[in-house]
């Protein structure tokens, strides 16, 4: 097995942008761990046989908990299941979450942590973190205001620069296509995080998701529309400055050094089994996905009444092919064809060569060594060029 995925639904303030699931209200957290250390707990006849290679603590904000709460959780893991000797244990946070000293947790019933740790980076080593991703968007204020973060630049710097002296394996998220953001800009900001070293990097379109503040600002003509065109300049800035500087473009959103690319996400691109603790949290048993319930309420009733609030669907060979045509474009690992013909059949095969035919002729796909693969004009476009892959049923 890959992993387990702790869902945290927890922020501190909404960002104008995001659609994921969270609660800015920390009424129920207490409750929630609990549950969430007992859905460990429930889950683990399912993946008895399997080993655990990554924990990764998802969200939401998980650096919003404390290290007590933290340490719960993993220790929870490792209590129900067998964990490799040195797993990837990621911890998402926020730059703000993030200070030198550790006075905003109460540390009173965790003397062990607070006799060894005089900084937060250290309590996080302590009990078994070893993989920061830092949400940092952008490195001017203008931006993150308009996004509605929770930090500012002047945070952003500081805890990059007092993080890298205690990890060495940190990724940050940065965000382009920021309507009125120039070509300049954005490659301001790149070289902003390229001067603390990080080693990995992953960045994304600002996209506007239905139901969000951002589309109501959009509609209501508060802020312009993102443009595409340009959101591709810049997705080929960040490819040609991140590769100039030995960054391995091994996902369309992920770049990172060698031997650092993310062990939670690379396995979820090459079809590993993961089990995803938490409300909204998804699930891969290799068959079947399956996905809790979107309601911290709801979820937390149902995992003291012991039920899973989880709703499974098995994947039909077609779903299961379309999956495979989505992730492999989106990666340096492609589509191995000899995999399509065996897996899947000839009929699969053959759909799949005349639908790539066009694309090869168009310079946006290439096939060697019997793989097929995105070239780098095509790389923005995978996700449209998948579509166009994808079967709508063979079964």
């Amino acid at each position: 097995m890959s992993g387990i995925y702790i869902h945290i639904p927890f922020c501190k303030q909404a960002c104008h942008y995001c659609d994921f699931h969270f609660s800015t209200s920390l009424k129920k957290k207490d409750e929630m761990i609990l549950a969430l250390a007992k859905e460990i707990e429930m889950r683990k006849s399912e993946f008895q046989d399997e080993i655990v290679e990554t924990i990764y603590f998802g969200g939401g904000t998980p650096s919003i908990l404390s290290i007590e709460d933290l340490r719960f959780l993993i220790d929870a893991v490792y209590r129900n299941y067998k964990v490799v000797e040195n797993p990837e244990i990621t911890l998402e946070a926020n730059s703000d979450d993030l200070h030198l000293d550790f006075a905003r947790f109460d540390y009173e019933t965790d003397l062990s942590v607070r006799a060894k740790s005089r900084t937060i980076f250290e309590a996080y080593k302590e009990i078994g973190i070893n993989r920061l991703s830092i949400g940092i968007q952008s490195f001017f204020e203008d931006d993150l205001k308009l996004m509605n973060r929770a930090h500012n630049v002047e945070e952003a710097k500081k805890c990059l620069e007092i993080a890298t002296q205690y990890f060495d394996n940190i990724s940050i998220d940065l965000i382009y296509g920021i309507p009125e953001m120039s070509n300049k800009k954005w490659l301001q900001n790149i070289e902003t995080a390229l001067s603390f070293g990080v080693p990995h990097i992953s960045s994304y379109a600002l996209t506007v998701e239905p139901k969000t503040a951002l589309h109501s600002f959009i509609q209501k003509g508060i802020i312009p529309q993102p443009d595409d065109d340009v959101a591709q300049e810049h997705f080929q800035i960040l490819v040609d400055k991140l590769s100039e500087n030995g960054f391995i473009h091994y996902e369309l959103s992920n770049f990172g050094k060698e031997n650092y690319f993310s062990k939670n996400n690379s396995s979820y691109w090459l079809g590993k089994k993961y089990i995803g603790i938490g409300p909204s949290a998804h699930s891969y048993d290799g068959k079947n996905r399956g996905w809790n319930i979107s309601n911290n309420s709801l979820y937390i009733k149902s995992i003291q009444e012991n039920k899973l609030p989880i709703e499974i669907e098995t994947l039909t060979k077609t779903d299961r092919y379309n999956e495979y045509i989505m992730t492999g474009l989106r990666t340096i690992w492609g589509i191995s064809l000899e995999r399509i013909e065996q897996e899947f059949g000839k009929t699969y095969l053959d759909y799949l060569n005349r639908q790539a035919a066009k694309f090869i002729e168009d310079h946006l796909l290439f096939v060697d060594d019997n793989i097929l693969r995105t070239t780098k004009k095509g790389k923005f476009l995978s996700d449209g060029i998948a579509s166009d892959l994808f079967l709508l049923n063979l079964d």
